[in-house]
């Protein structure tokens, strides 16, 4: 994980498996080399950056659907 990187230029896009009825809303950035993540109904929280191996191993460890 990494918190120093400015995200103020950063392109954000809601992630596809994320609902429209509310909650559980993701978006991300693509910040090579690295993946940011926010909470898309509360952005001004902070988001969390990692490496896209760390992406892909957590959301296979975690999968929804």
């Amino acid at each position: 994980m990494h918190n120093s990187q400015d995200l103020t230029g950063a392109r954000w896009r809601k992630s596809s498996h994320s609902g429209d009825t509310g909650g559980d809303c993701v978006e991300v950035a693509d910040l090579t080399p690295r993946i940011a993540v926010r909470d898309s109904e509360n952005p001004s929280a902070g988001a969390l950056t990692l490496t896209p191996a760390a992406f892909v191993r957590g959301a296979a460890e975690n999968p929804r659907g």
